[in-house]
C-alpha cells in the first residue's frame, strides 16, 4: 500500500498522476514511482526514494511522459523503502503494475515463477502480480484476460492497475479488499485508491466492488464481476471539495485541526439538534429507528483511535440505555469465534471508511446473518464502510490530512453521543434526561474552544517531557479510554513510549515503575469518580512521581511539589471525554515539535490502513 493513482487521456498525465500523488501525501508513505507508455510505444519509469519532491525532481531531470500512465505511492510490507522496492513493479518491457494490499501467497508464487525462469528485482509480493500477468499475456490473449487470470490465483487482498505497450489505450484494474476507484472524465478517463487524489480532474466517479475487473479507455468502461460477467455499477457525484494542502497560518496540519475542532463538532451536531431531542440522522434505511426500538445488544468494532472511541461509547451506551455494549479490535475480532445473538447492532467506527481490518469485521457478520442492523460512523461519505452498512452516521470532521486523528476523533465520539440519544428515544427513555444531553450539546463547541485556550500552559509545559523515555497516562471511567488516546498520540508523534491504565489499577503493578523520570498524566474532571482518582495521586506522590494534571477548575486539585496542574473549564460529566481530549492532543503535539520530529507524518506510519 498505499496511493494509486492512474490516467488515460488525450495529453500527457504525469503532471496529473503527481499531482495525485501529492494529495495522497498524508497517508504517510516511504517512496513514490510513476510509469507510462510513451507516444513512441515502450514502457518506461522513474522511482524515488522518500516524499513525491523527489520524484518531482527527478522527472525535471529526466523526464518521462506518455498518455497512458500509472503511479504510486508506498508504504512498505515487503521489502525495506528502497528504489528497488518502489512501485511501479514491471514484468520485463510489457507489464506495468502498481498494487495496494498483500498477495498472502507471494512466496508460493514467486518460487513457481523464478522455476519458470523469471527473475526477481525487489523484494515485493507485487512484483509477483507482474510477473503472473505476464506468464499469461504470452499465452496471446488480452491485458484484460491475463489480468483476470492472474487474480484467480491471488490470495489476499489487492487493488491492482495495470498497462502495457501492447495494449497502448488500455488501462486494466482490479479490486478485492482494498478501495479502487474510477473518475470519469470528457474524453479521458482516471482511477484512484482515494476520491481526493482525483478531485482537481473530476467529480464523478464509479466505485468498484470486491471481485471487480475493469477495462478503462478513454471513451469506454467495462467492468465485470469476480465471476467474469459484465456488470454495471453506478456513477455518484461527489459533493467532497477538494483536500485543501493549505496550513492557513499554522506549522503543522496536526495544530490546525486540533484548533478545527470547535468548527467540526459544531458540524457534526448541526441540523441534528431540536429544541429537546435528537433528529433522525442515520442515512440508509427508512425504519432506521424502528430498527434501533428492537436492539438487545451492541458491538462496536474499530482499530487504533476508533477503538478508543468506542470504548468511551460503550460507557455511554450501558450508562444511559441499559443495552450491553461490547467493544473489540477488528483484527482480533474477525478471527475469534462468536456466539449467537439476538437482535443485534452492529457498530463500525472508523475515518477513512477503508479501514481493512474493520470492513473484513462487517463482511463476515453480515454473512453470517448475525446482525439486526449494521452502523457505521465514518468521515467519508463515499467510503466501503458507508456503502456496505445498512447505516450510516456521518462525522464531518472535514478532511484530516495528519496522519494522527485528531478532529476526526472528536467528532466520533460527539456521533455516539447522538447515537446514544437516539438509542434513548427509540427505547422511550426519560425525555427530562433526554432534553438535559441535548442542551449540553448545544455548549459543546464552546467548551473545546476554551479546552484550546490552555495551549500556551501546555507548551511551557511539554519542555518537561523532551528527554523523557517513557510516560504513563491515567483515568477513570470513561476518561481511561481518553488516556488511553493521549497514550497513543505520544507515541505516534513524539515517539516516546507511553501507555494508559485505570488509575484504580496502579496498586496491581504499574506504582512499581512510578520514580522522578516516569512523568505521569491524569486527566481529572469533576466527576463521581474524582475522590477516587484523588486518592490515587496520592499514592504516585508519595513514591516520589511527578504528576502532569489536567483539573477541572472545581476539583479543588492545586500545583504542588512534583505536581503540575492545568485548569480546565467545569464541563458536564457526558461531555468531559471529549473536552478533555484537546489538552492531551496539544501536550503530544508540542512534545513532538520540540524533539524534532515529523509531525503530520510519523516514521512507519500511514493515514489509512488498507492491508491486514
Amino acid at each position: 500500500m498505499c496511493g494509486i493513482v492512474g490516467a488515460i487521456a488525450q495529453r500527457p498525465v504525469v503532471e496529473i498522476l503527481l499531482e495525485g500523488l501529492r494529495r495522497l501525501e498524508y497517508r504517510g508513505y516511504d517512496s513514490a514511482g510513476v510509469a507510462v507508455v510513451r507516444d513512441t510505444g515502450d514502457l518506461v519509469r522513474s522511482r524515488a526514494l522518500g516524499k513525491v519532491i523527489e520524484l518531482t525532481n527527478k522527472l525535471a531531470e529526466e523526464p518521462i511522459d506518455g498518455k497512458l500512465g500509472i503511479a504510486h505511492t508506498r508504504w512498505a510490507t515487503h521489502g525495506v523503502p528502497a528504489e528497488r522496492n518502489a512501485h511501479p513493479h514491471f514484468s520485463g518491457e510489457w507489464v506495468g503494475l502498481v498494487h495496494n494490499g498483500i498477495i498472502e501467497n507471494h512466496a508460493e508464487l514467486r518460487k513457481r515463477l523464478q522455476d519458470d525462469g523469471y527473475s526477481f528485482t525487489s523484494d515485493t509480493d507485487t512484483e509477483v502480480v507482474a510477473h503472473l500477468i505476464e506468464v499469461f499475456r504470452r499465452q496471446g490473449i488480452s491485458m484484460l484476460d491475463a489480468v483476470m487470470a492472474a487474480r484467480c490465483e491471488l490470495q489476499g487482498a489487492y487493488a491492482l492497475a495495470v498497462i502495457s505497450p501492447n495494449e497502448p489505450d488500455t488501462l486494466i484494474v482490479a479490486r478485492q479488499g482494498s478501495p479502487l476507484v474510477i473518475g470519469l472524465g470528457i474524453g479521458e478517463n482516471f482511477i484512484g485508491s482515494d476520491i481526493q487524489a482525483l478531485l482537481p480532474v473530476t467529480s464523478r466517479f464509479i466505485y468498484l466492488e470486491n471481485g471487480d475487473v475493469a477495462k478503462i479507455t478513454r471513451h469506454k468502461i467495462d467492468i465485470y464481476d469476480s465471476t467474469g460477467e459484465r456488470v454495471t455499477r453506478p456513477m455518484k457525484e461527489s459533493s467532497a471539495a477538494m483536500c485543501s494542502a493549505e496550513l492557513g497560518g499554522y506549522r503543522h496540519f496536526m495544530l490546525k485541526e486540533i484548533f478545527e475542532q470547535p468548527q467540526s463538532v459544531a458540524a457534526t451536531l448541526e441540523g441534528r439538534l431540536a429544541a429537546d431531542h435528537v433528529l433522525p440522522c442515520l442515512h440508509g434505511i427508512p425504519d432506521a429507528m424502528e430498527r434501533l426500538a428492537k436492539v438487545e445488544e451492541i458491538q462496536i468494532i474499530a482499530c487504533g483511535t476508533s477503538y478508543h472511541a468506542g470504548m468511551v461509547g460503550r460507557y455511554w451506551i450501558e450508562a444511559n440505555t441499559d443495552i450491553p455494549c461490547h467493544v473489540e479490535v477488528a483484527s482480533e475480532y474477525r478471527y475469534r469465534r462468536q456466539p449467537p445473538r439476538k437482535n443485534m447492532l452492529l457498530v463500525t467506527i472508523s475515518q477513512s471508511g477503508e479501514t481493512a481490518d474493520t470492513l473484513a469485521a462487517l463482511e463476515k457478520l453480515k454473512a453470517s446473518n448475525a446482525c439486526l442492523a449494521t452502523l457505521t460512523i465514518c468521515n467519508v461519505a463515499e467510503s466501503s464502510l458507508t456503502r456496505e452498512s445498512d447505516m450510516s452516521l456521518m462525522t464531518l470532521a472535514g478532511p484530516e490530512i495528519g496522519v494522527a486523528s485528531t478532529k476526526a476523533f472528536t467528532t466520533q465520539l460527539v456521533a455516539l453521543q447522538l447515537l446514544m440519544v437516539l438509542l434513548m428515544q427509540a427505547k422511550g427513555a426519560d425525555q427530562a434526561k433526554v432534553t438535559q444531553i441535548v442542551e449540553d450539546l448545544r455548549k459543546l463547541p464552546a467548551l473545546v474552544e476554551q479546552a484550546l485556550e490552555i495551549d500556551p500552559q501546555i507548551e511551557v509545559l511539554a519542555e518537561h517531557f523532551i528527554e523523557k523515555h517513557h510516560a504513563l497516562f491515567l483515568g477513570r471511567g470513561e476518561l481511561y479510554p481518553i488516556a488511553m488516546e493521549g497514550a497513543l498520540k505520544l507515541k505516534e508523534i513524539s515517539y516516546i513510549h507511553a501507555e494508559a491504565y485505570p488509575a484504580g489499577e496502579l496498586k496491581h503493578g504499574p506504582l512499581a515503575l512510578v520514580d522522578s523520570e516516569m512523568p505521569i498524566v491524569t486527566v481529572a474532571p469533576n466527576t463521581a469518580l474524582l475522590e477516587k482518582l484523588k486518592s490515587n495521586l496520592e499514592e504516585v506522590r508519595s513514591r516520589g512521581g511527578v504528576l502532569y494534571v489536567f483539573a477541572d477548575k472545581d476539583a479543588h486539585i492545586q500545583s504542588a511539589d512534583n505536581l503540575h496542574v492545568l485548569e480546565m473549564p467545569h464541563v458536564p460529566e457526558l461531555l468531559a471525554p471529549i473536552v478533555y481530549t484537546v489538552p492531551l492532543q496539544l501536550l503530544s503535539y508540542h512534545v513532538a515539535v520540540q524533539k524534532g520530529t515529523d509531525v503530520d507524518k510519523p516514521r512507519n506510519l500511514a493515514k489509512s490502513v488498507t492491508v491486514e
